[in-house]
């Protein structure tokens, strides 16, 4: 059941990426910022969330299979109670959202506090609620994010640049990252205080 578990685990993790690396990952992406812009480039918004949608279907059919043969019994509440949402949540929120590295931090500290915080009942259901909300008002990205933010660092590079000779351009918005645009000149980008060059 554990390889099982871990083969699941990480071809989960490799469809993901290979999917966001794909062309199809671009125009989800498109979709994601835009719709109806991603429409009117030629991206075919309703195959493309057909898509996602097998897959997601496929990874979480797979998943709770793996789920079952671990309980050996068949009962609605073993696999459908809200504790499996709360779960994923806690998971991804802790992580960091929009990352694939986060999830997987998120799952590892989870089942770490569940082990170390067990001997409490429920108190270690509080304990993790007030390190959720911890993170959300002190580390909106999340661990992964915070770690990503003071490090260069990126194990699952998903993200496209455009480059323009010797300027490239991250997909991030500068409004979303909290740093002043910049100018794009011919020269290269100036910096948000320098006038253009001539």
């Amino acid at each position: 059941m554990f390889w099982l578990a871990l083969g699941v685990a990480v071809g989960s993790v490799v469809l993901v990426y290979l999917l966001l690396r794909s062309r199809r990952g671009i125009a989800l992406t498109a979709i994601r910022d835009d719709e109806t812009g991603a429409r009117g480039l030629g991206v075919n918004v309703f195959r493309s969330k057909l898509w996602v949608y097998i897959i997601a279907a496929f990874g979480t059919g797979a998943t709770g299979a793996v789920i079952y043969l671990n309980l050996l019994r068949a009962q609605p509440e073993a696999a459908f109670s809200l504790q499996w949402s709360a779960l994923m949540i806690f998971a991804v929120v802790i992580g960091g959202l929009g990352t694939i590295e986060g999830p997987i931090i998120g799952a590892v500290v989870f089942f770490a506090l569940q082990q170390l915080l067990s001997d409490y009942g429920t108190w270690y259901l509080v304990l993790i609620g007030a390190l959720a909300a911890g993170v959300v008002v002190f580390a909106q990205r999340g661990l992964w994010g915070t770690i990503v933010r003071k490090r260069a660092i990126d194990l699952f590079p998903v993200r496209r640049r455009l480059c323009l000779e010797t300027v490239c351009f991250v997909e991030e918005s500068p409004r979303q990252s909290g740093e002043q645009p910049g100018k794009l000149t011919p020269g290269g980008l100036a910096p948000p205080d320098e006038p253009p060059a001539e």
